[in-house]
């Protein structure tokens, strides 16, 4: 019986042998011209043609011709005039130039590139929005927003510090701040000679801190103490003014206060174990016993509700900041697709990779599309606290959403932070909580939709 499997086991291999010897046979006939035209001449006219097409389409598909890479479909920027468009560019280049190159590198050790200030002081970008009288260029809040995207879309980090600075820290002052103060701290913010932080935030009250904050304030003659702790102050651990929120002991009304970093009884403590903004220097702030004058308290901050008006125009900056991390885990994600190969090709080429694609782009433009309107209402002046809201849930909810589809297209290459997707999706979670909660911000669209207000 052996006998008789090794027979055919045998002829089975000589048959698939000469199957071989056949098939290369007919390539190597295939390979010169004269066998070519002798294998086709009995083709027909459709099968030909047929032959034709696959062979170009086979051509394409491993050698494709792939279009630039652009995350901004419905050309947003084009609605910038002409200077204008020319800052953003200068933005652009600076962060392609400067940033790009180091900020996984100082995403993963968890500190701030010092060595980018300079040049980053010389856009001159701080304050865009603000009067020329305190150095201002009284430019658009669609510039300042795009712009708040083009740094996003590199490193959500840098865009972090920069909207700390110039969005929380300065807009306190100007918002809250008397003539004078305005005279003397907006310019040299502007110039960026002189950092800001902004501490609202405390270690057991988030959401809540409008009613629950408890670090106080109290009042004797000319000089305030303020007693008490803050988490999560970006810039903190650098900053040279710190905007500090305080609840006045006597009124029980919340105060705002400018304190010098250096203020005997303020320490800082660096958080450092982060899976979100490495680069921010996030910090935990002790105040016992500070000592600040009556001349440093902002002196048009008598509520929470005027705390809440830097929080309005900072929401829409955060708005920005997820279509700009979105936009930036997009973009990579296209540009890995085309250069990823499998199966002999490259995998933008494939169907689900496409669809997947084509979700992400959607949901980016948009994200684009509301938070270019909401900054056209912010210049006519007409912005209101549900419009800036309803941009900040959508737009973080959309950003987790895309930077998740990006990692799933780059498959097992998405958890290394040196293909920057990693990056963009762990800054996306740090934008889905901080400047209210999308729950917190939901809850202001709905109190506004309805009549009712479901806060408790």
């Amino acid at each position: 019986m052996s006998n008789i499997w090794d027979n055919i086991a045998e002829n089975l291999k000589k048959a698939f042998g000469e199957a071989e010897k056949r098939r290369q046979s007919d390539l190597i006939k295939l390979a010169s011209l004269p066998h070519l035209l002798s294998f086709i001449k009995d083709m027909g006219t459709d099968d030909l043609l047929l032959l034709l097409d696959q062979a170009r389409k086979i051509k394409k598909r491993k050698n494709p011709k792939f279009p630039p890479i652009n995350g901004d479909m419905y050309d947003t920027k084009s609605l910038l005039p002409p200077e204008e468009l020319a800052i953003l560019e200068r933005v652009r280049t600076f962060m392609l130039n400067e940033v790009e190159p180091i900020a996984t590198e100082f995403w993963l050790k968890g500190e701030f590139p010092f060595q980018i200030l300079p040049k980053f002081k010389e856009l001159g970008i701080c304050g865009l929005t603000y009067e020329k009288q305190y150095g201002g260029q009284q430019r658009s809040n669609l510039l300042e927003g795009l712009i708040g995207e083009e740094i996003a879309r590199v490193d959500v980090s840098t865009c972090t510090f920069f909207g700390v600075h110039s969005g929380l820290a300065m807009n306190s002052i100007n918002y809250c701040g008397s003539d004078e103060q305005k005279r003397e701290f907006i310019p040299k913010m502007i110039k960026m000679e002189k950092i800001g932080a902004f501490a609202l935030t405390e270690p057991d009250v988030g959401s809540a801190i409008s009613m629950g904050m408890t670090t106080t304030c109290t009042r004797d003659g000319d000089t305030w103490t303020i007693n008490g702790q803050k988490k999560w102050i970006g810039n903190a651990t650098f900053a040279d003014y710190i905007i500090v929120w305080a609840k006045d002991t006597d009124s029980h009304q919340v105060k705002g206060f400018i304190v010098d970093r250096e203020t005997a009884g303020l320490t800082t403590e660096k958080i450092e174990d982060k899976m979100s903004l490495r680069i921010v220097q996030n910090a935990i702030i002790t105040l016992k016993d500070v000592k600040v004058k009556e001349e440093r308290r902002l002196q048009k901050a008598d509520t929470f509700k005027d705390t809440a008006r830097v929080l309005k125009t900072t929401r829409a900056g955060v708005a920005w900041q997820a279509v700009g991390c979105a936009r930036g885990a997009y973009e990579h994600t296209l540009d890995y697709t085309m250069k990823r190969q499998q199966f002999g090709r490259p995998v933008a080429g494939f169907q689900i990779t496409q669809d997947l694609l084509a979700q992400m782009l959607s949901q980016l433009t948009a994200m684009q599309c509301m938070v270019a309107r909401l900054s056209q209402i912010d210049d006519l002046g007409k912005m209101v606290d549900e419009q800036a809201s309803l941009a900040k849930v959508f737009c973080t909810v959309g950003c987790r959403a895309i930077t998740s589809m990006s990692r799933e297209l780059m498959g097992a290459n998405g958890i290394l932070v040196s293909n920057k997707v990693a990056r963009f999706l762990g800054d996306a979670e740090a934008l889905y909580s901080y400047e209210g909660t999308k729950q917190i911000n939901s809850l202001v669209v709905g109190r506004a939709i309805t009549g009712m207000s479901a806060f408790t």
